[in-house]
């Protein structure tokens, strides 16, 4: 096996993964009309609780609109993730991930393939996101829509890792929405997308520790920052160390001599 052998699977893969996610249409429209509802519907009735504020990195006064479209951001990436995640138990349902784990590559690499086809889609549809909400005033710095490039790869790879972990643990098709609500849900309210760390802490000390040590904040965190042009190191650290575990986890939980797909049969 060479290099090209690896490059034409990697390829393969995530074209698969593009095409269907062009004749899914109703994936694109649901990806994007749920943090749209947050933006122009919820942000209306829950600005009156955080109001205007000096948050960093923001450093002036901003409305609830413009601080909660980050963490709207790291949602589209959230339930992209997990819909990647899904499809991976599909097609092992089907029978197609079988023939794709046989081949003479390495699993870690087929599933970082897939891993990579994924953050891919969910690049498409936050830039998208955000052309529709420049529309609604909710503007940042031009050259910030370049910064915030890195910043999705990154918490795109950590939450598609999760999402690649939580398929290793899976074993039939509808299993999965249960179990996606039980980890989407917590980690979005639990965390900075919504309300800054001194909100929470005003009102409940547990759950400021809960928000802080959130992987999902820490990744909001990071696309906020980026977005205006400020480096948040202790976010980058964190969402760096979280997608190494989740990944690694995630390749241990599809070798069938040591993790989940074991005890599934190898299916």
């Amino acid at each position: 096996m060479n290099g090209l052998h690896y490059w034409r699977a990697m390829w393969g893969i995530i074209v698969r993964e593009l095409m269907r996610f062009v004749r899914q249409r109703e994936r694109f429209i649901s990806a994007l009309v749920r943090p749209l509802i947050w933006l122009f519907i919820f942000a209306a009735g829950f600005r009156a609780t955080l109001g205007l504020a000096i948050i960093p990195p923001y450093e002036t006064y901003i409305l609830y609109e413009v601080y909660i479209t980050p963490g709207l951001i790291g949602m589209i990436q959230l339930f992209n993730g997990m819909q990647s995640s899904l499809s991976m138990v599909y097609d092992r349902e089907m029978g197609s991930m079988r023939i794709l784990m046989v081949c003479p590559l390495p699993r870690w690499f087929l599933l970082a393939s897939k891993l990579i086809a994924g953050v891919a889609v969910s690049i498409v549809q936050v830039y998208v996101f955000l052309i529709i909400a420049w529309f609604y005033d909710i503007e940042a710095p031009l050259e910030g829509y370049l910064w915030i490039f890195p910043a999705l790869i990154l918490s795109g790879l950590m939450l598609g890792a999760l999402g690649l972990l939580l398929s290793s643990f899976i074993k039939q098709l509808e299993n999965f929405a249960g179990v996606m609500n039980f980890v989407i849900f917590p980690m979005f309210f639990m965390s900075t997308a919504l309300y800054p760390l001194w909100k929470m802490k005003e009102s409940s000390e547990v759950l400021h520790h809960l928000a802080h040590y959130n992987p999902f904040s820490q990744a909001v965190e990071l696309i906020r920052f980026a977005l205006y042009g400020q480096f948040n190191e202790s976010a980058f650290v964190y969402t760096l160390i979280a997608f190494v575990i989740f990944m690694m986890a995630a390749v241990l939980g599809y070798n069938p001599s040591k993790g989940m797909m074991m005890k599934k049969g190898g299916r």
